[in-house]
């Protein structure tokens, strides 16, 4: 009777032996089957309506309090639209060429149209129609960055063709290449929240955009300050607000790894924006309201690719570090190279996502992310992140000057001196701000 005791022991680890042999990855394949967690589901769409909080009204506050009051719809408007048109291009091919199959370099058209988003279709242990939309978020804020470069001067038509085309041909290949299985992701380059993939890549297109579009024609003749600085302070604490999505989101889960996240962002933002303030403090002899919010979004992006490897006292010397180096290039390396970035999108998000992608290689924390940095006695990590940086500015910058320049072949870049000098609200869209 002990014998029959183990009797359906015997037979399980039997059964078991037998599936292995007729087909070994059964056994595995069971138990892998992705379950959905709704508490992860629940963090995740908190995540994505605060992403999408960052554009829209987060982003284009910010964008429109700096411009002049003649230009604020126009700005608000690119912004707006360019959430719109993202969404809809996303759905079409974006998402495919992102997170499709494909090879080292982009991904295929598998997911086109969301072909096979069901609603048992699962990525990891969320709704893969969550992480679809969530990834849009990004994929909406990162062009809308762009438009702050050329503020004042770009044809609203010309602005939706060079958006939409570099979001399908500069960001959703990069971003395979980051997150979707490619070469950077293969490399071992560390990019938590979208150093490269949002912010390097937003600044580098910026920078390149407003060289290729040429200064604004009252550009030095005239002052230029913001019109009105109290849309720009809420539209900067909504950012970051919304960023705790961004680089919390990222873990995909309701995690330890989501709450520390969460916590180096703020440490980060907070010493950045004080760090800029002090700079500028010392430099110019007052400590400004555009300085500390500049600094405040500078120290958000340059903690994003960081926010999943660092613990908190890395993300205090980001934090400062992105403060001081992103006044300047805002002030001082501008001056000097005689570029017209309106809104500074290369100096605070592209020079703010290479300061952090570089120190997430310099302050990584095994413990945290799994991976250690240069601290902690792996020095190569530095030089793979200095890859990663590379090969984003060498694409963008490229993808980005042939898409301009076929667009100014198409319909022409800038609108004329006219219509700039009047204000883009009246002469493109027939609206004023009283």
């Amino acid at each position: 009777m002990k014998t029959f005791r183990f009797l359906p022991f015997f037979l399980s680890v039997g059964l078991f032996v037998l599936a292995m042999a007729i087909d070994p990855s059964a056994a595995v394949a069971q138990e892998e089957t992705p379950v959905l967690d709704t508490g992860d589901t629940a963090w995740m769409l908190t995540s994505t309506a605060l992403v999408l909080l960052m554009t829209i009204p987060g982003l284009a506050l910010f964008y429109s309090g700096m411009v002049r009051k003649k230009n604020i719809l126009a700005m608000s408007m690119q912004v707006f639209s360019v959430c719109c048109l993202m969404t809809v291009l996303w759905m079409l091919a974006g998402y495919s060429l992102a997170f499709g199959e494909g090879g080292a370099y982009v991904g295929d058209l598998s997911k086109a149209m969301l072909s096979g988003l069901t609603l048992d279709a699962m990525s990891g242990t969320i709704p893969e129609s969550l992480f679809m939309v969530f990834q849009m978020t990004f994929a909406i804020i990162t062009p809308a960055l762009i438009v702050g470069a050329f503020a004042d001067r770009m044809k609203f038509s010309a602005m939706l063709l060079f958006t939409g085309a570099w979001m399908l041909c500069v960001y959703a290949p990069i971003t395979h290449w980051v997150w979707g299985g490619g070469f950077l992701g293969e490399a071992g380059v560390l990019d938590f929240a979208g150093g490269t993939v949002v912010h390097i890549n937003a600044g580098v297109a910026g920078l390149v955009a407003c060289i290729v579009v040429g200064k604004r024609s009252d550009y030095g003749a005239e002052p230029m300050p913001p019109h009105n600085l109290v849309l720009s302070v809420i539209g900067a604490s909504l950012l970051w607000v919304g960023w705790f999505g961004f680089n919390a989101g990222s873990a995909v889960a309701a995690n330890a790894t989501a709450a520390m996240a969460m916590t180096v962002t703020q440490i980060a933002t907070a010493a950045a924006a004080l760090s800029w303030m002090f700079v500028e403090w010392m430099h110019r002899g007052k400590p400004s309201v555009l300085g500390i919010v500049s600094g405040a979004v500078a120290g958000l992006v340059a903690i994003t690719p960081a926010s999943g490897f660092v613990d908190p006292s890395g993300a205090l010397y980001i934090g400062i570090a992105s403060g001081a180096a992103c006044y300047w290039a805002a002030v001082i390396l501008k001056n000097a190279l005689g570029y017209d970035d309106s809104l500074d999108v290369f100096g605070v998000h592209g020079v703010g996502g290479i300061v952090g992608a570089l120190l997430t290689g310099v302050f990584a924390a095994e413990a945290i992310g799994g991976t250690p940095g240069l601290l902690e006695g792996n020095p190569g990590q530095v030089w793979t992140q200095a890859y990663g940086i590379l090969a984003t500015i060498i694409y963008c910058a490229v993808g980005s000057f042939i898409i301009l320049k076929v667009v100014d072949v198409l319909v022409g870049l800038r609108v004329s001196e006219e219509v700039e000098r009047d204000g883009l609200d009246l002469a493109l869209h027939g609206e004023v701000v009283q």
